[in-house]
């Protein structure tokens, strides 16, 4: 009897798989069950970083914040700036004040310095 030949889906099928790990290291980039591996754990180192970047982006924003706040010698922390802008409704997110916080540091004085002032002069109309 003749040899038949196989079907080509597997092989697409594992080509598609080196394609993936290609860029990888040694025997992860040539050995098929090793790829099949390599790429489970990298798709899922994936899922779970996605997740974590946007973790570390707001905690980033908000050093950036409170460093900012902190060093302009105004007695005001990061907890009670945020918690004022929602108290007066500005819809000024974390990395919107970070970025105002990088480039401008004027302008989130005056924000913080307006948000403060706002504050004292509502809590002396709540007086009268």
């Amino acid at each position: 009897m003749t040899r038949i030949r196989r079907g080509y889906i597997a092989r697409r099928r594992r080509k598609k798989m080196r394609l993936f790990a290609s860029s990888f290291r040694g025997a992860h980039s040539r050995l098929t069950r090793t790829i099949i591996q390599q790429k489970i754990r990298a798709l899922v180192s994936a899922h779970r970083n996605r997740d974590r970047k946007k973790r570390d982006f707001r905690r980033l924003w908000i050093t950036r914040i409170n460093a900012v706040i902190r060093g302009s010698g105004v007695s005001y922390i990061y907890s009670r700036l945020i918690h004022n802008l929602y108290k007066g409704q500005l819809l000024l997110n974390r990395k919107i004040l970070a970025q105002i916080a990088i480039s401008n540091r004027n302008c989130l004085y005056m924000i913080s310095n307006t948000i403060i002032k706002r504050g004292d002069w509502e809590e002396s109309a709540k007086q009268f």
